[in-house]
């Protein structure tokens, strides 16, 4: 709105004062101009944009790539491996329970992870069960898992008690997500206010710009 209706005002201003503007004013105005005037062709880059990045999502690579990148995002990255955690967890734990073995549970958990990262560990744990190796070992070396749960892990194989520490896992970082999503939605209104006012801001200061040296200038 500011850039397609309030922005074009001064832009008529500046063009009777003459004079050379300051770089943010000039660039303001080609965003205005670029939006009134060329409208079609930011739309039309929105469009291969998101058809381009649907199409390499798509793909294991892409595919992979975002999902490592939503690992380490910050603040929602901690969110979403919690999230993936638990669901692993639970799904695992009700598994086990249920009868099935380790190696066709593990199968099914990979499939539902929701996380090409963390369905690809999970695959490599399988391999190491197979090849002798105790379940805990390759959830530490794939470097995804935090050491509680490999810890809790580990004492559940040990002491034949697995599905009962995945209950206990899956209990407590369900707890965790519950507690970070209601702080993100106390955070969202002042972040999308912080986010206005520094957008808004910048757009004044830079139609205000040339008024001040209009200003410097007369005195």
């Amino acid at each position: 709105f500011l850039l397609a209706f309030v922005v074009p005002t001064f832009k008529s201003i500046f063009s009777d004062l003459g004079g050379d503007l300051p770089f943010i004013t000039k660039l303001i105005i080609a965003l205005s101009n670029l939006i009134l005037h060329r409208f079609y062709i930011v739309i039309g880059i929105i469009i291969a944009a998101v058809f381009i990045f649907r199409q390499w999502y798509k793909t294991r690579n892409g595919k992979m790539a975002i999902d490592r990148l939503k690992l380490k995002l910050p603040i929602f990255g901690p969110l979403f491996l919690k999230v993936a955690i638990s669901r692993f967890a639970r799904t695992l734990g009700t598994l086990i329970r249920s009868g099935v073995n380790i190696l066709s549970a593990l199968d099914i958990v990979s499939t539902t992870a929701g996380n090409l990262v963390i369905e690809e560990a999970l695959v490599q744990t399988k391999a190491s069960i197979q090849s002798g190796e105790t379940f805990s070992k390759p959830l530490v070396e794939c470097g995804i898992f935090p050491p509680m749960v490999t810890r809790m892990i580990d004492v559940g194989e040990r002491t034949g008690a697995l599905e009962g520490m995945l209950t206990k896992i899956a209990d407590f970082y369900e707890d965790q997500v519950d507690a970070m999503v209601a702080g993100l939605a106390s955070l969202i209104e002042p972040m999308l206010i912080v986010f206005l006012g520094v957008v808004v801001g910048f757009i004044v200061i830079a139609m205000y710009l040339p008024m001040f040296d209009m200003i410097k200038t007369i005195k």
